[in-house]
């Protein structure tokens, strides 16, 4: 097996995918070429615009709310009709099944940057991750290998998208754009912009999870996967560029886990929720976010020491900085006796006795420690660098 992380060595070639390499071609030649013509020559009506807008959203929030959050990961569980419309709709995506999306997905955090197992391993190139693992059968692809989802394949609903995925995606591509522009008045302006200009961009903005947010951004969580967090990849990935977080904390029903962070499939699976169409989202406790954030603080003050050696000034700051390291150790080890008290409780049928409002104050009150140390390791890298 070829170790995570390192460079591609092996061969290149692999059978040619030719259903995806004449998609891929016909779609973009046509957006290119048909699409301008017609902008130009005839335009588009703003309902047209408003049509196209809610199909993009429909097909890539089904793509991130539902092949991803829901299926991919089980970040939380949706009403049969909230299925049903990201089956469709995910078809109409031309992203495969969600049998074949969420398998590949699978093998894809099971084997993060090993560019041998993982599917799209960002190590073999921006361009092999972001769409030429889809136009070769590569070996690594995995490609009908359904071992690790077992669980969706109890689903009858997915099980009926996979058996007759080809016509319900032709028939959302076609029978949808032409039924929105005769409802509206304008048949091929829809099929241009609801149908194809959207296929096109969905496509992209997808892809651009698995190339530009290995690539460009911030890590803040951890630096053991190339997986990065980037707000204007999230900008056009309905939220998936908090890639850091997400890779770190993959159950999470969130990815731009703060409130200022533009994460609208997260806002969309929350809004369900309140009318009971979405349930059991799962989030990752807050202390582990903020135990995983100073961990990396630690990382990169300890990176900035070795790289900058200035041994009058570097004295003293090490002994703040082992001091703030003793601090970060006595937090994680009250978390686990708190953690361990909570067992405890729960093994003597106490658990509402251990959520009382004291083991809650405690619980906030080492929240509050982290976010402080964060702040002070932050200002003594600054110091250091």
């Amino acid at each position: 097996m070829t170790s995570r992380g390192a460079e591609w060595r092996g061969p290149k070639r692999a059978p040619r995918n030719w259903p995806a390499i004449v998609m891929f071609a016909v779609t973009t030649a046509a957006a290119f070429t048909i699409f301008p013509w017609y902008a130009v020559t005839y335009g588009f009506a703003p309902v047209t615009w408003l049509v196209f807008v809610l199909f993009m959203l429909a097909t890539g929030m089904s793509i991130t709310g539902g092949y991803h959050r829901l299926w991919s990961h089980r970040a939380y569980a949706a009403h049969p009709i909230v299925e049903w419309f990201y089956l469709l709709f995910g078809a109409m995506a031309l992203q495969n099944s969600v049998f074949c999306w969420a398998a590949q997905h699978r093998f894809h955090h099971r084997f993060i940057d090993d560019v041998d197992n993982d599917p799209y391993a960002i190590g073999r190139g921006f361009w092999f991750a972001h769409i030429g693992w889809m136009l070769r059968d590569y070996p690594g692809a995995r490609v009908g290998d359904f071992s690790n989802i077992e669980d969706l394949q109890r689903n009858p609903r997915l099980r009926f998208q996979h058996r007759h995925y080809l016509a319900i995606a032709l028939g959302m591509n076609v029978a949808a754009p032409l039924l929105a522009g005769w409802l509206v008045g304008d048949v091929w302006g829809c099929l241009l912009l609801a149908g194809l200009l959207r296929l096109v961009l969905n496509h992209h903005f997808t892809f651009f999870i698995n190339s530009l947010a290995h690539l460009w951004g911030r890590r803040p969580y951890t630096r053991d996967n190339t997986a990065r967090d980037n707000d204007l990849v999230a900008l056009i990935t309905y939220g998936e560029g908090y890639h850091n977080f997400h890779h770190q904390f993959q159950w999470d029903y969130r990815n731009g886990v703060r409130w200022w962070q533009f994460d609208p499939t997260k806002w969309l699976i929350a809004s369900l929720s309140w009318v009971r169409l979405t349930y059991g989202l799962k989030r990752v406790p807050e202390f582990r976010i903020q135990r995983a954030m100073l961990a990396r603080q630690f990382e990169r003050l300890q990176q900035s020491i070795e790289q900058r050696r200035r041994q009058g000034r570097l004295v003293a700051l090490t002994a703040l900085i082992e001091q703030e390291r003793v601090m970060f150790a006595a937090t994680l080890g009250e978390f686990r006796q708190l953690q361990a008290e909570r067992f405890d409780a729960v093994r003597r049928q106490l658990a509402d006795q251990w959520r009382g409002s004291e083991v809650r104050e405690r619980l906030q009150a080492l929240e509050k420690a982290l976010r402080a140390q964060r702040r002070r390791v932050r200002l003594l890298r600054l110091q250091v660098a």
